[in-house]
């Protein structure tokens, strides 16, 4: 039987092309029943303040930068989305006078513009971001050199030979309203992938790459990012891809409730946990990862009840 049309961007895949039965047992489930979705190998964490919540997402970078020794180096490949963790992370580094010489750091994705990255002095830029918030504020007798930190560019090739022979101990993510993690958006609807998306195995197979944004990611973005202006927001990004994001010993989410809704929330904690892998939801794609943790801020849980506004 076919699959349905996307309810919101019929020339994509998304969630709204999934079956009703796995949809409306997401939307039913509780906070509590949500928690009780742990499995070997996936790991669901409340966290019942904001201020504890990017601690511990903080304390991840602290956690794998550790590790790292110039014959062994580890590294954390983090996101722009959240960011609030950011300053928290260089005030660690700074008041334990930790050297993190040997560390490493990839960020998750950037903006694709004119045939090209956007360059770290564009607003919208994540890399300047980066370096912002957390890098440019750790002192310069303890942080990593720039060599150590990799940002994706159009040409990924320096980037895609960064993840070898360096240790990644955790990659970190938010979660979009189109349940990607980075910029792994499910795909348009065409050619071979007319009437199915691509299976689990060959979406795995994706490496850091030019991506085309679904309509939904580009409209967060705006929110979240750019006061509402759509037209601000390009309609490609360079992604780091599932292929190095298996290369990852920890993929851990954090989910704050101020990106994906309620029930995006729920799905993608269901599938994940029933082992139900598909690429219309990307995030459900970590089924197959075998160390996954999912960190709720509890309050951003929400509810699935119908509400008028």
């Amino acid at each position: 039987m076919p699959r349905k049309l996307s309810s919101v961007a019929p020339g994509w895949w998304d969630y709204t092309t999934l079956e009703s039965d796995i949809t409306e047992a997401a939307a039913r489930l509780t906070p509590e029943k949500m928690l009780k979705l742990s499995r070997p190998g996936f790991k669901v964490v409340f966290y019942e303040t904001l201020e504890e919540f990017y601690l511990a997402e903080a304390l991840e970078y602290i956690t794998a930068w550790k590790q790292s020794t110039p014959d062994n180096p580890a590294g954390i490949c983090g996101p722009i989305g959240p960011t609030e963790q950011l300053p928290l992370v260089a005030r660690l580094v700074n008041e334990l006078g930790m050297k993190i010489h040997s560390a490493h750091f990839w960020g998750m994705d950037e903006w694709f513009l004119d045939g090209k990255e956007v360059s770290a002095t564009h607003p919208l830029s994540f890399e300047r971001a980066d370096r912002d918030l957390c890098f440019d504020r750790i002192r310069r007798d303890l942080v990593m050199p720039s060599a150590n930190l990799h940002f994706p560019k159009a040409d990924t090739g320096e980037y895609r030979r960064s993840w070898e022979g360096v240790r990644c101990a955790v990659m970190q993510g938010g979660q979009g309203d189109i349940k990607h993690w980075a910029f792994n958006d499910p795909p348009k609807r065409a050619g071979k992938h007319r009437d199915a998306p691509p299976s689990p195995a060959e979406y795995r197979k994706l490496a850091t790459r030019i991506v085309d944004l679904h309509p939904i990611t580009i409209a967060q973005n705006a929110r979240t990012s750019g006061g509402g202006n759509v037209a601000l927001v390009p309609t490609r990004a360079i992604s780091v891809g599932p292929l190095e994001t298996w290369r990852a010993e920890k993929v851990s989410i954090w989910h704050a409730g101020m990106h994906d809704n309620p029930f995006g929330q729920r799905l993608t904690t269901l599938m994940i946990s029933q082992k139900i892998p598909d690429s219309s939801v990307p995030m459900s794609l970590l089924a197959d990862h075998p160390n996954v943790q999912f960190n709720f801020y509890r309050k951003g849980i929400g509810s699935c009840e119908i509400e008028m506004h």
